[in-house]
């Protein structure tokens, strides 16, 4: 079911530059160069997500229902990657057809671990050589993402800002060993790596202590990024609301 020569081919050449002269002609009624703006676009840095060819099931094989943190995949297309070396193959053939600078991100459950069982807060560059190897074949970049949803220690719908330590304390652990992953990613293919940390923490119902989970929270980001890594690009990305967690967010 993974026929990527169905692919359809690209409109030819001459349609193409057609309608775009078309397009440059009723942009530039308007004041705007579209010639620059393409020329723009093509050089800022797009990174595509992994999970874009598995709709966010991971290498890790979970069983049973887990805390997704407000993700959900509602499509049902045929097709999904199975693999990391079918990702990669979904990602080349993707990559024909898009135009400009590409780079890739990774969240840290597509890990390869040669089928053993490794923890998200164990997890080491080692476990991404594969990737880093493709990535460098092809000149891509890659960026990074520790996954803290989808997993049995997400408990009631919280990772970092959860009142239980034990809770808190691995996912903190989970954090830093994602840190590290991306700083050997940015050393090994020479560009820095951004390692996003999404915050899924979240209640879906009213929650009357609303300052105590942002608290901590905080506190748990400060020591995590405290560490200065001179291959790491850290960024923190906010959460609006979620499936299941519809009445309170967090981060």
């Amino acid at each position: 079911g993974r026929n990527l020569a169905a692919i359809p081919p690209p409109p030819k050449p001459k349609q193409l530059e057609a309608s775009y002269r078309l397009a440059r002609e009723r942009f530039a009624a308007l004041g705007i160069d579209t010639d620059r703006a393409v020329r723009t676009a093509l050089r800022v840095p797009i990174s595509v997500q992994c999970w874009q060819a598995d709709d966010v099931r991971g290498l890790e094989g979970h069983e049973g229902a887990v805390d997704s943190g407000g993700l959900q995949a509602t499509g049902n297309f045929p097709g999904a990657a199975r693999t990391g070396d079918e990702i990669r193959a979904d990602f080349d053939a993707a990559a024909r057809l898009i135009p400009g600078t590409l780079r890739f991100n990774l969240h840290a459950m597509y890990a390869e671990t040669g089928r053993q069982r490794v923890e998200r807060d164990e997890l080491q560059p080692v476990h991404f050589r594969r990737w880093a190897d493709w990535a460098r074949s092809r000149r891509f970049g890659l960026d990074f993402n520790p996954t803290c949803f989808a997993h049995p220690m997400v408990r009631d719908g919280l990772t970092l800002s959860s009142p239980d330590k034990a809770v808190r304390t691995f996912w903190m652990r989970n954090v830093a060993a994602c840190r590290r992953i991306a700083n050997s990613l940015g050393r090994t293919l020479a560009s820095p790596c951004v390692n996003n940390l999404w915050i899924p923490d979240g209640r879906k119902d009213a929650t009357a202590a609303r300052l105590a989970p942002r608290e901590r929270l905080l506190a748990a980001l400060d020591e995590c990024l405290a560490p200065k890594l001179p291959h790491v690009i850290d960024s923190v990305e906010s959460k609006l609301f979620g499936i299941g967690c519809e009445d309170y967010t967090v981060g």
